[in-house]
């Protein structure tokens, strides 16, 4: 198996989003993303799959020191030996990579978030930076085109972290900051017992006004010159904007197992973004 094959395996099997918007790239750009993907697949693994965080430690180190060797052209593992192509053609800086493993490592040793400040800063580790590699990926003339990667990387994470409430809870984690849980009276007990109460739906529609203003946000901080090259990222929106939204027309049942779309609807959002998209450059 090549380097390459790894990294398409590890990406069309987790069944991501993300995989749906690869499409619609050149083949150069595809195989990067598909390794730079597959290499955050990878790191967020070691923490989520069971073990000893000490192990898991070590094991995110053994990452850095990768990251270290693949910058001097000596990787070993299939994914960094699939980067190290990819670093050839595009400008992807060591230190994002050396971020989204820090942002990987906090989920080991962070378990709750005081204010959404310090919840930002694990939302730029886990996401705005794939966003900012992933615009450079793809190609921008503007340079505000990497305001708008970065607020989108926030909105998706936020789209996560209300997505798997339920979820992350049951590993003890609690992602909403707790000075939200506090303005809207809902506990961390509840949340880790999973009590569903309409403060809690009063806390999560705030949320939801949260990661809708920053898609609202990166969507306006996209230079019109620079669509066309995002468009993989626009199709990633449509995706994650319709798992939010599907969550608010379901009135945020966040406790009922993780709200998902179909596979045929994923393929139908990332279509219909392209196609707006290919007539936008067209008209």
């Amino acid at each position: 198996m090549t380097p390459e094959q790894y990294c398409q395996n590890k990406a069309a099997g987790s069944g991501s989003s993300f995989y749906y918007s690869f499409m619609a790239l050149a083949d150069d750009q595809r195989k990067a993303i598909i390794a730079l993907y597959a290499f955050c697949r990878e790191v967020d693994d070691v923490v989520d799959n069971p073990g000893e965080d000490h192990i898991k430690t070590v094991k995110l180190q053994w990452w850095r020191e990768e990251i270290s060797r693949l910058f001097a052209r000596q990787a070993q593992h299939p994914v960094t030996r699939a980067l190290t192509t990819v670093l050839e053609k595009f400008d992807l800086p060591e230190e994002y990579f050396l971020e989204i493993i820090d942002g990987m490592e906090m989920d080991l040793h962070k378990l709750r978030y005081d204010t959404f400040k310090d919840l930002n800063l694990y939302c730029y580790r886990v996401a705005s930076v794939v966003g900012l590699m992933a615009a450079e990926i793809f190609g921008y003339q503007n340079r505000n085109t990497l305001k708008y990667a970065h607020d989108l990387g926030i909105a998706f994470q936020l789209t996560n972290i209300l997505r798997d409430v339920h979820e992350d809870a049951q590993r003890g984690r609690i992602y909403l900051p707790l000075e939200d849980l506090q303005q809207f009276s809902v506990s961390e007990n509840d949340i880790l017992n999973g009590v569903d109460s309409e403060n809690l739906r009063r806390l999560i529609r705030f949320e939801y006004d949260r990661a809708q203003k920053y898609y609202q946000r990166a969507f306006a901080q996209l230079p019109a010159e620079d669509r066309y090259r995002q468009r993989c990222g626009l199709m990633m929106a449509a995706i994650y904007r319709g798992v939010l939204e599907k969550l608010e027309k379901k009135r945020f049942p966040v406790f009922d197992g993780r709200v998902r779309l179909s596979a045929i609807h994923k393929l139908w959002l990332a279509l219909h973004t392209w196609h707006q998209e290919w007539r936008h450059r067209h008209d």
